[in-house]
């Protein structure tokens, strides 16, 4: 049932793709690694959709199957040079009734035009305190990784863009559907609010929905087909 109320959806995204996806002409300026020309980042303009203030933590509750989870994203202080360009070190922290279930650092930053690139993560995946798997590792200018967008600076649809590239390992793409929004979770009511389809071809049939709202990023989020899995934004800490 799922798949076959995919299938049209995934048509109209592949058109979007092909016609109506955002161009970004990293390079035009000097050399390129990874996908993007560091001198596309001398001086990062803040996204509202996507903020990477140092010290921000965001925690968020959710479920799938059963399973309680509670998740905490750190925008640390910590940077990381990746295929030339500086990045901000996020730690993305998963507990899955109350035991680590995934630890990840995942690297992004924002060119001079506000498009907020993402540039590669170190990901495990653990099973009673130790770690079972790596999958999903990947960094750009690395093994043929590509960095990719995961928030443009003006979002609005129809826009589609690819998030990251590594071939067979990190290939998710995003469909803008809607802007202004209105969306209440735990933290809130909140306005504004864009909304995005997300899928890899990775995962056939399979597709995430999320809301992201200005000056918090990403609000709500949930499996729309191939899954049950769904968070929300309890809370936010500014240190």
């Amino acid at each position: 049932m799922r798949i076959r109320t995919i299938a049209p959806l995934a048509a109209a995204v592949l058109a979007v793709t092909a016609v109506g996806s955002l161009t970004f002409s990293s390079g035009a300026r000097g050399t390129t690694v990874g996908g993007v020309d560091p001198a596309d980042f001398t001086d990062p303009r803040p996204n509202p959709y996507f903020p990477l203030e140092p010290g921000t933590v965001s925690r968020y509750v959710g479920a799938e199957d059963g399973e309680r989870f509670r998740e905490r994203i750190v925008v640390t202080h910590r940077t990381r040079e990746v295929a030339g360009v500086t990045t901000v070190v996020v730690l993305d922290v998963l507990r899955v009734n109350g035991e680590l279930a995934e630890r990840t650092e995942d690297w992004y930053q924002a060119d001079d035009q506000g498009n907020v690139w993402y540039f590669g993560e170190d990901t495990a995946e653990y099973e009673d305190g130790e770690v079972v798997s790596t999958s999903g590792s990947w960094e750009a200018g690395v093994d043929g990784a590509v960095a990719g967008i995961v928030m443009p600076t003006e979002p609005r649809p129809p826009v589609a863009y690819r998030q990251e590239f590594y071939r067979g390992e990190a290939e998710d793409q995003a469909w803008i559907v809607r802007r202004n929004d209105h969306v209440t979770v735990p933290y809130g009511d909140l306005d504004h609010v864009v909304r995005t389809y997300e899928w890899s071809r990775l995962e056939p049939g399979v597709m995430g929905l999320k809301l992201y709202a200005p000056g918090l990023g990403i609000v709500r989020e949930r499996m729309i087909a191939g899954g049950t899995e769904r968070l929300a934004l309890m809370s936010v800490e500014r240190t």
